[in-house]
């Protein structure tokens, strides 16, 4: 059975007008459950208590306290984006919980997801854009640190670079960073991952997927990694607002169909983190998330 980490929590009030569609989080279960995509027996809730070790084990503790005592200075915070609080740093210790819980899902079942997570702007020691707590990093070492994994390929579709992991796992060769994303976007510094490829603006499906195709098919057979993480933003369709490319519905359901094919294909286990979306229309939001999901059921249920 596919399992999906979720919790109401994840769901955070923010200030009237902020840029970030926090609502998605209510409205994908919500339409998974609707369409019968899932039922709620593929619901897990994650743990909303400190488990500190594994957090520790990516992250510095002096950052890591300062954001759960609220103490992080004034420019640090701004960075982050969000209003800080107790409820939101528990957030983001419940959705790192998600991705570890849902890690060992996919060990047992090939395939497991998080509605949430992705967190990829998050650094050992700092915060940036939405990010605090690196869910896909923080996952990956618990994996390795209990002997349920040696080498892992992290696969970052999302439109903006995972500065954050690429910096955590700079200096480790178990962990292979791939981030594809858009050349002229957020973050404008970028972190070296060990494979970044930088598209043009408005690209569209077919060159998209035809880089896609030739790469990801060559890392396995390379890096032949145990377990990926595949952060499945949905960013990279043309609709977005902080976007730059050119993807349709379509394209991105293809990106994704792609991606779950060849690590069932490879016989490796895939966690799954949302990432970023920010179309207009939260309804293209939902749907283009929930194709991940769908085309999970599909092919491994």
């Amino acid at each position: 059975m596919l399992k999906i980490a979720y919790h109401p929590i994840y769901c955070h009030p923010l200030p009237e007008k902020h840029r970030f569609p926090m609502i998605k989080y209510q409205l994908l279960p919500e339409q998974l459950l609707h369409e019968g995509t899932c039922i709620e027996a593929n619901f897990f809730e994650p743990n909303r208590m400190i488990d500190e070790a594994p957090i520790l084990a990516v992250h510095d503790p002096e950052y890591f306290y300062d954001l759960l005592n609220i103490t992080l200075d004034q420019r640090a915070a701004r960075k982050i984006g969000f209003p800080l609080s107790e409820v939101l740093i528990e957030r983001e210790i419940t959705i790192a919980d998600g991705t570890i819980k849902a890690s060992q899902f996919a060990l047992q079942h090939g395939i497991a997801m998080n509605i949430a997570g992705g967190t990829h702007h998050a650094y050992s020691n700092r915060g940036e854009a939405f990010c605090m707590l690196n869910d896909q990093a923080i996952g990956a070492r618990y994996l390795q640190n209990k002997g349920l994994a040696n080498r892992i390929l992290i696969v970052d579709l999302d439109v903006h670079q995972g500065n954050g992991t690429a910096e955590i796992f700079k200096n480790d060769p178990s962990v292979f960073t791939f981030s594809m994303h858009g050349k002229h976007n957020y973050p404008f510094k970028k972190e070296q991952s060990d494979l970044d490829i930088a598209l043009e603006n408005n690209i569209a499906d077919t060159e998209y997927l035809s880089i896609l195709q030739k790469t990801l098919p060559k890392l396995i057979t390379d890096f032949k990694p145990d377990f990926i993480y595949y952060l499945s933003g949905v960013d990279v369709i043309k609709t977005d607002k902080l976007g730059k490319l050119g993807l349709t519905l379509v394209g991105c359901k293809a990106r994704d169909q792609f991606v779950l094919n060849t690590c069932k294909t490879n016989n490796i286990p895939v966690m799954c983190s949302m990432g970023g979306g920010y179309s207009p229309d939260i309804k293209t939001i939902v749907d283009a998330h929930a194709n991940t999901y769908r085309l999970a059921q599909d092919i491994y249920f």
